[in-house]
C-alpha cells in the first residue's frame, strides 16, 4: 500500500521550472506578433509561454507577479560602437555643449584632474552652437602648449587637435592624405582634421592601460543593462579590442553578448581569415565592417551633387574605388559577412553596385549597409534585388534635421533618413544608434521611428512625416529584425520556446502608450539568460 501511494505521488509531482512570469502582457514578437500572459525559464531558456494557468504546471525556484506590466525580448542595438563608448567613458564629454567656450570650459576642467599624457574628449558638435563655423586650435595652443589635445567630434569622423599634438604627429600644411581633410585657414593649420586626417594623430595616442579599459567596460555594459539592451553589433574592432572583450566574456567579468564587426585593416583581416568564423555564448566574429565614406555633418559624406551649402565640394570616399572592390571580393570569397558604411547617395550607389557584382542574385549572406542616410529613390531597388539590409539609426533623422536640408537642399532631402521607403523595400531594417554618436537607450531610437520629432514635440507634424514606421514594425527592428542581420534569429530576438531568456520589463506598454511619452519610459528590469543583469530600484 505504501509503495502505491509512493508511486502515485512520484506521478503526480510537477516538473521544476527556474522562472515563471506571469500576470503580465509579454510581447513575444514571434511571426504573428502573439502576445502571452507567462513565459516559463529554465536553463537560460524559454521552456513554454501561454495563458496564466500555466503557473500550475510546474513547480518554481521563483515566480514573477508582473501585476498586468509589459515585457519585451530583449533590446538590440543593430549598430553601435560599445568598446569604444565604454572605453571613452574616462574621457572629457563634451556632449550636448552650445558654444566652443563650453567646450574649453570642460577641457580646462578635466584638465586640472587629468592623470594621463594626453587630454582626450569627444562629443562636440558645431551644429548645435549659434556660431556652426569649425572652431580652431588658438585657445587650445594658449591654455595647453605641452599637452597633446585631442578632442572629437560626436559622429568621430572630425577632430580638433592643439599644435602640440600635430607636431607629435608630423604634420604640417604640406602633409597630404587621401580620403580626409587637414584643414587649413590663411595657409596655416587650424588644428581641424576631418576622416583619414583623424588617423595620423590617433596613431600616436597611447593605450590606455588593461585595467582602465577592463573598468570602462564593466561601466559601459551597466549602462546598457540599464537602458534594456542585452544584445549589440560593435561596428568596427581591432583584433585585440575583440580578444579583450572575449577574455573578459570567458572570465565572467561582463556578459553583454556581442556581435563584432572586424575593422577592415590588414591584420585583421589576416587574422580573422587564417581563424574562421568565431562563436561562443557571448561573442560571434563572422563579419568586416568597411567605411565608404565620412559624414554629413563634417561634409565627408560623398554625394552625387555637391553640397548646397558648399558648392564644389562633393564630400569623398575614403578608399579609392579599386580598393574597395578588391576588399568586397575577398570578403566574398572568404564566406564573411561585409557591412559598409554608406552615408552620402553617391557612396550607397557605388557599394550597392559593388554588392550586387559579388552577390549577383538574391540570396541569405546577410550583407549590410549601415546608416542608409541618403540613398537616391532609383537606388531602392539594390536592396532587394540583392537581399541587402538597411542598417539604420532613427535618432540620426531627429539629431540631422535641424541642418540636414542646407547641406542637401529642399529636393535631395526627401531621399535622406527615408526608413519606410526602405522597410518597404526589404521588408525589414536593422535598427541601432550608432552609440555614442547618439544616445544609447533604445526607446529614444523607437520614439525617433515611429514619431519623428525631438523630445520637445518639434517638427509638430514630424520630420519627413512618410518615412515614420509602426509601433509593431520598430519593435521588430531593435528585436527580431536585428537579431537576423547577425545570424541570430534562431536564439533570441523573439520570446519562443527554445529561445534564450531575454527580456526586459518595462513601466508602461510600447505598443499603447501616447507617442508624447514613449520615450520617457524607462526599464524596471532587464534579464539575460534568464538571469537579473538589472532593476531600477526607484
Amino acid at each position: 500500500m505504501l509503495l502505491l501511494l509512493l508511486v502515485s505521488m512520484g506521478c503526480n509531482q510537477k516538473p521544476t521550472a527556474d522562472l515563471i512570469l506571469f500576470n503580465g502582457k509579454i510581447y513575444t514578437v514571434d511571426s504573428s506578433f502573439s502576445t502571452v500572459q507567462a513565459m516559463v525559464v529554465t536553463n537560460g531558456r524559454i521552456v513554454e509561454t501561454g495563458a496564466n494557468a500555466l503557473a500550475d504546471k510546474y513547480q518554481f525556484r521563483q515566480k514573477i507577479d508582473l501585476m498586468g506590466k509589459s515585457v519585451y525580448p530583449g533590446f538590440i542595438d543593430a549598430h553601435c560602437h560599445f568598446y569604444g563608448y565604454s572605453t571613452d567613458l574616462p574621457k572629457c564629454a563634451l556632449f550636448d555643449t552650445k558654444s566652443f567656450d563650453e567646450v574649453v570650459q570642460r577641457v580646462k576642467e578635466y584638465a586640472a584632474n587629468n592623470k594621463f599624457s594626453w587630454i582626450l574628449g569627444r562629443g562636440w558638435d558645431q551644429n548645435d552652437w549659434q556660431d556652426s563655423t569649425y572652431p580652431d586650435k588658438t585657445l587650445l595652443d594658449s591654455l595647453f602648449p605641452n599637452t597633446p589635445v585631442y578632442l572629437m567630434r560626436i559622429d568621430g569622423h572630425a577632430v580638433l587637435v592643439n599644435q602640440k599634438a600635430l607636431d607629435i604627429a608630423g604634420i604640417t600644411t604640406s602633409t597630404k592624405v587621401q580620403g580626409g581633410e587637414i584643414i587649413t585657414k590663411n595657409k596655416h593649420l587650424t588644428g581641424l582634421l576631418i576622416d583619414n586626417a583623424v588617423d595620423i594623430v590617433k596613431a600616436h595616442i597611447p593605450e590606455f592601460t588593461a585595467q582602465i579599459k577592463k573598468e570602462g567596460l564593466i561601466k559601459g555594459e551597466q549602462n546598457c543593462f540599464a537602458v534594456g539592451l542585452t544584445s549589440l553589433v560593435d561596428a568596427g574592432l581591432r583584433v585585440e579590442d575583440i580578444l579583450l572583450l572575449d577574455s573578459l566574456q570567458k572570465a565572467g567579468t561582463i556578459k553583454m553578448k556581442i556581435y563584432a564587426m572586424a575593422e577592415l585593416s590588414n591584420a585583421s583581416k589576416n587574422y580573422w581569415f587564417k581563424r574562421g568564423k568565431y562563436k561562443t555564448d557571448y561573442l560571434q566574429v563572422k563579419s568586416f565592417k568597411l567605411y565608404a565614406d565620412g559624414a554629413l555633418g563634417s561634409r565627408g559624406a560623398c554625394l552625387l551633387l555637391p553640397y548646397s551649402d558648399l558648392p564644389g565640394h562633393y564630400g569623398f570616399m575614403l578608399k579609392d574605388e579599386d580598393s574597395i572592390q578588391l576588399l568586397a571580393k575577398e570578403i566574398y570569397d572568404s564566406g564573411f559577412q561585409l557591412n559598409t558604411h554608406c552615408i552620402g547617395d553617391s557612396a550607397n550607389r557605388f557599394m550597392l553596385q559593388v554588392y550586387a557584382a559579388n552577390l549577383k542574385t538574391k540570396n541569405d549572406l546577410r550583407w549590410r549597409i549601415e546608416h542608409c542616410q541618403v540613398v537616391n529613390h532609383a537606388d531602392l531597388k539594390y536592396f532587394s534585388d540583392y537581399s541587402i539590409i538597411p542598417s539604420v539609426q532613427p535618432t540620426h533623422a531627429t539629431s540631422d534635421m535641424y541642418w540636414a536640408e542646407k547641406r542637401l537642399g529642399s529636393e535631395r532631402i526627401h531621399d535622406a533618413y527615408s526608413n519606410k521607403a526602405l522597410l518597404k523595400e526589404t521588408g525589414m531594417l536593422a535598427l541601432g544608434s550608432d552609440f555614442p554618436v547618439e544616445d544609447i537607450n533604445p526607446l529614444f531610437g523607437f520614439y525617433a521611428a515611429v514619431v519623428r520629432k525631438d523630445q520637445k514635440g518639434f517638427p509638430p507634424a514630424g520630420f519627413e512625416s512618410e518615412n515614420k514606421i509602426s509601433r509593431i514594425e520598430a519593435l521588430r527592428g531593435m528585436t527580431i529584425w536585428a537579431a537576423y542581420s547577425m545570424f541570430a534569429e534562431k536564439e533570441k530576438g523573439s520570446l519562443e520556446k527554445g529561445k534564450v531568456a531575454d527580456f526586459v520589463i518595462l513601466n508602461d506598454d510600447l505598443m499603447t502608450a501616447p507617442d508624447s511619452i514613449l520615450y520617457k519610459l524607462h526599464v524596471q528590469a532587464t534579464y539575460s539568460n534568464g538571469v537579473k543583469v538589472y532593476e531600477n530600484k526607484k
